[in-house]
Parts: C-alpha cells; sequence; structure tokens
C-alpha cells in the first residue's frame, strides 16, 4: 500500500511539472496585443501623425538665417495631426483627376506645380468626403514639426551637413528633380521630406516682421497681404536653402515644379 501511494505520488509530480512548463512555453509564446492610444492617428487615414503640443523657440535657432526669421520668439503650439508625407500625385488625381505635376510619370512623387488656391480647392474636395476636416499647417506648426517637436535642429531630422543627403532631396542629390516620397529617413516625430523635395505651402500670410509681433499661443499669421508663406526648400536649393527655420513668400496664384504641400488636421 506504501509502494502504491509513493508511484501515485510521483505521478501527479510529473503532471504537474509538465502542465507548468507548458504554461510558461504557452505564456512565451502568446504576447498581450498592445492597444494604440486614441490619438495615434485619425481613425481615416493612418498617412496622418498625431503631434503633441508644447511651447518651443521659433525662429533662426543656428543664428544663421535671414532678418525675417528674426528675433528668435517662444511660441506654443495645441495638439494637431500632419501629414507624414508630402501629397502625392497619386493622391491629387484621386480627388482632382487630373496632375499638373511637371515632373510626370511617378504616382508616388510629390504633386507640384500647384497653387496655395489649387491647394484650397484639393482640400475643399477632400473634405467633402472625409469626416475629418484637413486643412493646411500654420507656419508655427510647420516648424515645431519640421523640427521634430521643437527642438533646435537645422534641418528635418539633423543638424549636420555630413548627413543630410540621408535625410534630404536637395540641389546636391536630387538630379534636378522630386523624387518619391518617404525614401529617405524621417525626423524625430516620422515625418519625411520636410526638408528638400518639394516646398511646402502653408496656411499664413506673409510678413517679414511678423515675428516682432506674434501672439504666442498658436500664431496663425499676420494679416492679408500680398504674399503667403511656403516652407522647407525644394529639391533646387542648396542647404541653406532648406533650412527648418527658413520663410520662403509667393504669392496665392503662383504655380512651379517646386510648389507642394502636406496637410494637416486638427484633434475632434
Amino acid at each position: 500500500m506504501t509502494h502504491y501511494l509513493f508511484l501515485l505520488l510521483v505521478f501527479y509530480s510529473l503532471i504537474s511539472s509538465e502542465a507548468i512548463t507548458h504554461a510558461e512555453s504557452s505564456s512565451q509564446m502568446i504576447k498581450p496585443v498592445p492597444i494604440e492610444s486614441e490619438q495615434s492617428a485619425p481613425p481615416e487615414n493612418d498617412g496622418m501623425v498625431f503631434v503633441k503640443g508644447r511651447c518651443f523657440d521659433m525662429g533662426d535657432t543656428t543664428g544663421d538665417g535671414d532678418p525675417d526669421e528674426k528675433p528668435v520668439h517662444n511660441v506654443c503650439v495645441d495638439d494637431f495631426y500632419i501629414g507624414r508625407y508630402e501629397v502625392t500625385q497619386r493622391e491629387w488625381m484621386k480627388v482632382m483627376g487630373n496632375n499638373p505635376s511637371s515632373f510626370v510619370n511617378c504616382d508616388d512623387c510629390p504633386v507640384e506645380n500647384i497653387s496655395y488656391l489649387n491647394v484650397q480647392e484639393f482640400i475643399r474636395r477632400l473634405n467633402r468626403k472625409s469626416t475629418l476636416q484637413y486643412r493646411l499647417p500654420t507656419e508655427t506648426e510647420w516648424e515645431y514639426a519640421a523640427r521634430s517637436g521643437g527642438k533646435s535642429e537645422k534641418w528635418a531630422g539633423t543638424n549636420s551637413e555630413n548627413e543630410l543627403e540621408d535625410y534630404v532631396w536637395y540641389k546636391n542629390n536630387s538630379g534636378g528633380k522630386t523624387h518619391p516620397v518617404g525614401q529617405k529617413k524621417s525626423n524625430g516625430l516620422g515625418l519625411y521630406d520636410m526638408s528638400g523635395n518639394v516646398q511646402e505651402w502653408v496656411s499664413d500670410w506673409y510678413e517679414p516682421a511678423y515675428y516682432k509681433t506674434s501672439p504666442r499661443k498658436n500664431p496663425l499669421g499676420p494679416p492679408p497681404s500680398q504674399y503667403r508663406a511656403v516652407r522647407g526648400g525644394a529639391w533646387l536649393n542648396k542647404a541653406w536653402g532648406i533650412r527648418s527655420s527658413i520663410r520662403y513668400r509667393f504669392t496665392q496664384d503662383d504655380r512651379g515644379r517646386e510648389f507642394g504641400f502636406r496637410l494637416a488636421a486638427s484633434p475632434k
């Protein structure tokens, strides 16, 4: 009887050990599925990146910019969404039914040769079909996003000119044309081509001395004037011309092979 009880205890011991081993193995194979933040991206468009707002120093933080990039001034932005990529020719054609670009046969290249007014028509048509209300970023939102969330980055993603070709398409490496979006390294927010490839229309009017009078919280730009602001530089610019703080100005009906854009949106 004692021998029988001993064998029974050994038998249950082996079963318990096997069950524990199986449970440990299963726990290693089955990983919990991470729950994404409700603010990680708009529900209908995974091409938009959520940007957490805060205050930052805007303007010529590196000391070699134009007078209209001065003075460096502290501004604050609320949370917003911005496009991971510049709007492509494929996306433009889907909404507008045409392709105005000069560099054709490249559906994944940024759409270009478009004016500010053309962009506004694109956004109006897009918003008719969307629950998210798209818009252009403000100058402040654009610079904050380009500089990886307000860091003092001379170019989007880097401060080193030696690393520039890893991040941007510009005069030194573009071959005189645009390139498909997302081929270079992203900046710290996961945004591509914010320096170079095409320069991007923003929502603000342009005023060279605006930084002297800009409000601190969510500046929307100066009153209407002759020009609109454009940011980021393009495939035809040298390194100095694609800096994160550089400001360009054009009339709102100007078009060219270097003009493109990316979308933005406000959280609901």
